[in-house]
């Protein structure tokens, strides 16, 4: 495979998408390769097109990620802040 399409796979692993929409997963991975050959610039274009399409159409079909958002990370931060707060022994005045 070529980088177009070794990165495609990747993202297509990555989005766990292959096993709801196996065919549509291909056309991408074929899409995907035939960019990495030399077809000339209209080819390429039409690829990049047709591959855009796949890829926005795959992105819907992806499962929710189980990791967290922004909002979690700002959470996490904040507990690990308060965490190393209460560590430090208070000062006697």
């Amino acid at each position: 495979m070529g980088d177009v399409a070794d990165k495609i796979t990747q993202e297509i692993a990555e989005l766990r998408v292959a096993e709801i929409a196996p065919g549509l997963a291909q056309v991408a991975i074929r899409l995907a390769g035939s960019m990495d050959t030399d077809g000339g610039p209209t080819a390429l274009a039409n690829a990049a097109t047709a591959l855009r399409a796949v890829m926005i159409e795959l992105r819907k079909l992806a499962p929710v990620a189980q990791e967290g958002d922004g909002v979690d990370g700002i959470t996490g931060n904040r507990a690990e802040r308060r965490a190393k707060l209460r560590a430090v022994p208070a000062a006697d005045g």
